[in-house]
């Protein structure tokens, strides 16, 4: 069965290349502490030392090729690990903890991209998280070319085909619209301003489940 902590905020920020993840993750994380939340700002892969190491293996070029079932076990075990040393803790202890891409990616990238078959993969996904779901995520939605052309220099995955980042888009825009009451999909290639506006006025209602500090006098 899902399972959504009584303690805390999770939020995770998904969709393609170049949508502005860890842009609206920052100005959200600087919001929520302004308002007295205690915030976690983290990121899938490479939150652990652990994860650090993974996200090398997984986003360097000089990687190469990787078997398709290699690299979602190598995402599989950042999760396992991210989950169980930084995300319940912070969550058992009130926190809001922002995450840059979780289980979501797994399923578009590997799964969609790859060719995976999604059902076989959210198995191993949702084993590794404990199936542990965001109170919220959101799906920073932008076109593939536009979104790429904003990347830069391109890691391991974003060098794969355009054909590869429309099927990893189209499955994020699945997993939203099959469950409205957590997801939020965002039109991201707006002012950074409009995008937080929207994400913030999602996140309010959820923000009674956070511990606060109390306000500065």
């Amino acid at each position: 069965m899902p399972y959504f902590t009584d303690s805390g905020v999770f939020v995770a920020l998904e969709g393609g290349e170049g949508g502005g993840k860890s842009t609206q993750s920052g100005l959200l994380a600087s919001w929520l502490t302004e308002r007295g939340h205690q915030v976690l700002v983290t990121r899938e892969p490479g939150g652990t030392p652990v994860g650090s190491q993974l996200r090398r293996i997984v986003l360097d070029p000089a990687t190469g090729a990787l078997n398709s079932r290699t690299e979602a076990l190598i995402y599989a075990a950042d999760k396992a690990e991210h989950v169980e040393a930084l995300v319940l803790p912070a969550l058992a202890a009130g926190q809001v903890v922002l995450t840059d891409r979780y289980v979501d990616s797994t399923l578009a990238y590997q799964g969609a991209g790859r060719a995976i078959d999604v059902q076989e993969l959210e198995h191993v996904a949702r084993w590794a998280t404990a199936d542990l779901r965001p109170h919220l995520t959101v799906v920073l939605d932008i076109d593939p070319v536009v979104g790429l052309a904003r990347a830069g220099e391109p890691d391991r995955i974003e060098a794969e085909p355009l054909a590869f980042h429309r099927r990893v888009r189209e499955h994020f825009l699945r997993l939203a619209a099959a469950d409205p009451d957590h997801y939020l999909v965002v039109d991201a290639d707006r002012p950074a301003e409009q995008v937080q506006a929207d994400i913030r006025g999602a996140l309010t209602p959820w923000l009674s489940r956070s511990t606060t500090r109390p306000a500065a006098t």
